[in-house]
């Protein structure tokens, strides 16, 4: 292993808390870590083409174009019940009111190889009579101002957006964890962490468990790192999202968080909308 490590992750409270000790130098014979701090929708992208660093974070819909030349690890990622993105209209007149009322709307998402934009896909097709006339791509911080303005008629909100959308004078038409908890009785499975196929797997496994061992050990020492990279939150809210993205599944997959990636990505594959995936490579 190098010296220094290629990593990128996304500045939001759940990834910067896990990697806060890492980052930091507090993780023993861990090399150092050089840091991209990016969108999911850039990450994506990156290991999608084969141009990202040696680490990252993912979305779990994203796997499928990504799993030849990256390995799933089995933590550091964000897997969990009552974490699911939220489907959100603005409230006052001409609002929709049910999901039926989507056909035919401007619907925006973070990604379109997003966990959340897989759920709404899939949770469509049971909801929704019609498809949107027009999805639009844009960063998961624009997308509550963009309904509230207007320019949007509907919006797909993850991260820390399950707690601050009232105050944008939104509404929840739809919570997709809700529905595939209730469809599948599985945990929902958000965001992975990958690694290039030719490193030391068992090491940067390790990394990331002592990492977050530590931060749940000391979750004050992380406050400064994750308030400075989650700048418009408050501490009470950036406390909200933690704990609820980061959790056993975090420290370990298990067989339940296996279980549910392969569920998603199967009944994603028998829709037609990802590529099928070979399952001796998820483990």
């Amino acid at each position: 292993m190098t010296a220094e490590l290629n990593i990128a992750f996304s500045p939001c409270p759940n990834d910067t808390f896990v990697f806060h000790a890492w980052a930091h130098g507090l993780v023993p014979d861990a090399p150092a870590l050089n840091i991209t701090y990016a969108d999911i929708n850039i990450t994506n992208e990156l290991a999608a083409e084969g141009r990202g660093p040696e680490v990252l974070k993912i979305s779990y819909a994203a796997l499928p174009w990504v799993l030849d030349n990256y390995r799933l690890l089995p933590c550091g990622g964000a897997l969990g019940r009552g974490c699911g993105p939220l489907v959100l209209s603005r409230k006052g007149a001409g609002a929709i009111k049910h999901p039926r009322e989507l056909s035919g709307r401007k619907i925006a998402v973070p990604s379109e190889r997003s966990t959340a934009y897989l759920l709404f896909r899939l949770w469509a097709a049971q909801q929704v009579s019609g498809d949107p006339a027009e999805i639009i791509v844009m960063p998961f911080d624009e997308i509550m101002p963009a309904v509230q303005s207007g320019a949007i008629d509907a919006g797909l909100v993850i991260h820390e957006a399950r707690f601050t959308y009232p105050s944008y004078n939104l509404q929840l038409l739809a919570d997709l964890g809700s529905w595939w908890e209730s469809d599948t009785g599985l945990p929902i499975p958000l965001g992975a962490i990958i690694a290039r196929r030719d490193l030391d797997h068992e090491a940067i496994t390790g990394w990331i468990r002592s990492s977050l061992q530590h931060a749940w050990d000391h979750p004050l020492d992380t406050q400064e790192y994750v308030l400075s990279h989650a700048q418009e939150l408050s501490p009470e809210v950036a406390k909200s999202h933690i704990d609820l993205y980061v959790n056993e599944f975090s420290m370990n997959l298990g067989d339940d968080g296996y279980g549910a990636i392969s569920a998603l990505l199967n009944r994603a594959a028998a829709e037609g909308l990802v590529p099928a995936i070979n399952p001796a490579l998820l483990r």
